[in-house]
């Protein structure tokens, strides 16, 4: 099963009229990192980055200007994500916008069946809250401190982990096999509990032969009495 943990910067709160500004995204094979990240900065034109926005993520205009449009990265985008689940945290923002950036392009919407929404997984779990993605991080121990600003791939990444929390922690999204991320092949645990591992060289005894047969001594007197102490009970 491929996921795509991924969040957005935008430049103000409006899909009809505000643009993307970074995307960002981990993949998950089987819930798990597989090392592969997408990021990418986007010009969105002439739409500015709205004051209130700017607080949040501290992305500038003029940091924007010479990085590509939409219509320039929106192939790779589609590319790291076929075939996927677009996860996100309030999914509704996020996919609002990217939708609409399509919309742009006359390119289909994200079908709904492949979205899934972190923050309605977490009200679900934890009805009494707070499950922004700070407080997760703070119930599952993540540490969060280096989020002194909001960023796409950062935020990806402390989501890819209190997702798989969410799933019962990392034993438990182990589920019942093991992927090999190089090949994309699952191994059954079943399978690799029948290979087993011999050492070319035996490792030399640690133990004199004194001490063995000290060992062996103390064993014998101990099961005697044991013996002996059931009997006269």
């Amino acid at each position: 099963m491929r996921e795509v943990i991924f969040d957005t910067e935008t430049t103000g709160l409006d899909n009809k009229a505000d643009r993307v500004i970074e995307i960002g995204g981990i993949e998950l094979l089987n819930h798990f990192p597989t090392g592969r990240t997408f990021h990418v900065y986007i010009n969105p034109g002439d739409r500015k980055v709205h004051p209130d926005a700017l607080a949040v993520h501290g992305i500038t205009d003029e940091f924007l200007k010479d990085k590509p449009v939409f219509a320039n990265i929106v192939a790779d985008l589609q590319e790291f994500f076929e075939g996927a689940k677009w996860i996100a945290h309030n999914a509704t923002f996020d996919m609002g916008f990217i939708n609409a950036e399509f919309d742009r392009l006359s390119i289909p919407p994200v079908p709904s069946d492949l979205v899934i929404d972190t923050l309605a997984l977490a009200r679900r779990k934890h009805p009494m809250g707070p499950n922004s993605l700070d407080a997760l991080c703070r119930r599952y121990g993540i540490d969060n401190s280096h989020r002194t600003k909001h960023g796409a791939l950062l935020d990806s990444e402390l989501l890819a982990e209190v997702y798989i929390e969410m799933l019962g922690g990392r034993q438990a999204a182990l589920g019942l096999t093991s992927v090999d991320t190089r090949r994309n092949q699952s191994v059954e645990i079943s399978d690799l509990a029948e290979i087993s591992y011999s050492r070319p060289r035996p490792l030399s005894p640690r133990l004199s032969a004194a001490e063995v047969e000290s060992h062996s001594k103390l064993v014998a007197r101990l099961k005697d009495k044991a013996i002996w102490s059931k009997y006269s009970a």
